[in-house]
């Protein structure tokens, strides 16, 4: 088997992948530190050049992936074995599948499976000509959900992570973030633009780890302060102590291994995924999971051309925000952006595995586990917004997913305790599924509804 080389101290680093990258961070760190706002401005009007001007490129990319994984999936090359003929797969099918989901969705699917509809069903783009809070607006938010958040962003990690595991284990290409381009730059790759690659994806890899943690830590925190309100929800002693959690269950479970620690922590993280799904569809609104949950998904499929590559190219022109900017175009350029340490390790873990195993492991179940996912948090948070008072569009900030498991059979006559058994269980399936990359899917949200420079939030967030 073809294995990364292992090397130990200074002499090991390679210093022009290392120190470029390790000179910016602090850079950053410094700037975000002593000149918060130009620094805050200088960043966010670059976001808003780069999705304004190459947004067509992130959705036709996103497309194009989708489309490159069915043909895949139906063509001759499904049956292609990585590693060789002769490769035996590294773990059972469950594992697999099971390390490839806590590994794509990490924290984010917890947090935005609840508050993201909510902010579509108030908020729909003014191109669609929908009424806010409507049952036309309830449909665009859950359909909507489907695409962020099941094929599209798996297509596109499993595109670069199949061409990272052919290059390496069939290629036998170095173990480097840059490998996966050699099937179109040849031998180059090995030179200076490989290290260029690389140290490129180690800034961005380190920088949106760091905004994933941040943000992991305000959601735990707000979790707790749910459950036990004497804990304050934002004290730096309580970031500290989550923070010191979550790096020391990091720290060993890397350290135990990929066999040891990662298989058997993302086993049960997805077991608890499971059993917490489960929970909240028998003791929520069932019948409208289901009902509306099919609903949207024959949405989402018949409209699934148009949502895809939907830019809402005339909002500016007619004044108003551009919606697929501040969305679909963010989405997919989060995911692009954590696609080559993602692909490095999903790769890295397919040995002995065939090509149409690849993709129903790393495209097809995981995006259908996500629409189980969005069908039940999405759709349960969306009935309560809709027929519970409202109350849970009042929650923008940390509290959506406490809020929804917590109506999740008040309607049925059953009010929930906040207390112990449950509370616990639900903090902690909010702890685990970043453990393993330390959260992917960082977001640039505020946290307290108070202050917001992302231009995602619409009317009625104040900026900062």
């Amino acid at each position: 088997m073809n294995k990364p080389s292992k090397s130990s101290g200074f002499s090991g680093i390679n210093h022009f992948v290392f120190w470029p990258p390790f000179i910016l961070l602090l850079g950053a760190v410094g700037l975000n530190f002593f000149v918060p706002d130009q620094f805050a401005k200088i960043t966010n009007g670059t976001n808003a050049w780069l999705l304004s001007n190459f947004g067509w490129m992130f959705l036709l990319c996103g497309f194009a992936c989708v489309l490159l994984c069915v043909y895949i999936c139906m063509s001759r090359f499904g049956e292609i074995r990585l590693g060789g003929k002769n490769a035996k797969p590294l773990m059972p099918m469950w594992n697999w599948f099971a390390i490839t989901v806590c590994t794509t969705i990490a924290v984010g699917i917890l947090l935005w499976s609840t508050a993201e509809p909510l902010k579509h069903l108030a908020s729909p783009p003014a191109a669609k000509n929908i009424e806010a809070n409507s049952p036309e607006a309830a449909k665009f938010a859950l359909s909507t959900m489907y695409l962020h958040w099941t094929f599209t962003p798996y297509a596109i990690y499993a595109v670069a992570s199949l061409t990272f595991a052919f290059t390496y284990y069939n290629m036998r290409r170095p173990y480097s973030l840059g490998s996966p381009l050699a099937p179109l730059f040849g031998d180059i790759t090995k030179g200076p633009l490989g290290k260029f690659i690389d140290a490129v994806c180690l800034y961005s890899l380190v920088a949106g780890m760091a905004a994933s943690l941040g943000g992991g830590i305000l959601i735990l925190s707000g979790g707790l302060h749910y459950l036990i309100p004497q804990i304050p929800a934002k004290s730096p002693f309580v970031w500290a102590i989550i923070a010191g959690i979550i790096i020391t269950t990091f720290v060993i479970s890397s350290a135990t291994g990929l066999m040891k620690g990662i298989r058997i922590l993302s086993s049960i993280n997805t077991y608890a995924l499971f059993a917490l799904a489960i929970f909240v569809l028998i003791f929520g609104p069932t019948v409208f999971i289901l009902t509306f949950g099919l609903e949207c998904f024959g949405i989402y499929l018949t409209r699934f051309f148009e949502m895809n590559l939907f830019g809402d190219s005339f909002a500016e022109v007619e004044g108003n925000t551009n919606w697929a900017q501040g969305w679909i175009i963010f989405y997919w350029a989060v995911w692009f952006a954590w696609t080559p340490i993602t692909a490095c390790f999903l790769g890295q873990i397919s040995y002995g595995r065939t090509v149409r195993e690849f993709m129903l492991v790393n495209f097809i179940f995981p995006a259908l586990f996500g629409v189980a996912w969005m069908a039940i948090f999405s759709g349960s948070a969306i009935n309560f917004e809709l027929f519970g008072g409202g109350e849970l569009g009042k929650l923008v900030r940390l509290g959506e997913l406490y809020a929804t498991l917590n109506r999740r059979t008040e309607d049925r006559g059953r009010p929930v305790k906040r207390g112990p058994a449950g509370g616990r269980y639900r903090a902690r399936c909010g702890q685990r599924p970043f453990i393993y990359t330390i959260g992917r899917n960082g977001r640039h949200h505020h946290q307290d509804g108070q202050h917001c420079r992302c231009g995602r939030c619409g009317p009625g967030y104040p900026r900062g």
